[in-house]
C-alpha cells in the first residue's frame, strides 16, 4: 500500500487545448493543469516504488476543498463536521483525473490499472488530497 498527501487546493484538469501545426492539430493541457500535474507528481516521486507498479490497483481519494472566506460560523461548522459537502465545480472526476494522470509511470505504469476508484470531496481549513493506492491482486 502507498498513502501520501499533496497539499494545496486541488486542481481540476483542464479541456485540452489546440494548436494548428503545419496540416494537423497538436492537443496539450492548459497551463494550470500541467502545472499541477508537475506538482503532484514531484510529491508523489518521494513515495513511488523503484519500478511502477504492473498490477490492477484500487485507489482511494479523499479531497478537501477550500472553505469559502464569506462563510457563516454556523455554515463553516457543518462543513467542517462533513454535514455539507461542496456541491460546487469542479467536478469530482475532473479533479480526480488530473491527480490520478499525474501518477503515470511513477507510481504505476499507466491509470488504465485502476479497477477500483473510491473519490470523495469534503471542506477543510486545509485544502489537500489524500491517496491511498493498493494493489489487488
Amino acid at each position: 500500500m502507498i498513502k501520501f498527501t499533496i497539499p494545496g487546493d486541488c486542481v481540476a484538469q483542464g479541456r485540452p487545448r489546440a494548436v494548428r501545426m503545419g496540416k494537423g492539430i497538436r492537443l496539450y493541457d492548459p497551463k494550470t493543469s500541467r502545472d499541477y500535474k508537475t506538482y503532484v507528481a514531484r510529491i508523489a516521486q518521494e513515495y513511488a516504488p523503484k519500478e511502477p507498479i504492473e498490477t490492477t490497483l484500487f485507489v482511494n481519494l479523499v479531497i478537501y476543498r477550500q472553505i469559502p472566506k464569506s462563510t457563516s460560523k454556523k455554515k463553516r461548522e457543518q462543513m467542517l463536521s462533513g454535514e455539507i459537502r461542496p456541491t460546487v465545480k469542479p467536478d469530482i472526476d475532473n479533479l480526480s483525473k488530473g491527480i490520478l494522470d499525474s501518477l503515470n509511470g511513477i507510481i504505476y505504469k499507466d491509470d488504465s490499472q485502476i479497477v477500483e476508484l473510491n473519490a470523495t470531496k469534503y471542506y477543510s481549513d486545509s485544502p489537500r488530497a489524500e491517496i491511498e493506492i493498493i494493489e489487488k491482486w
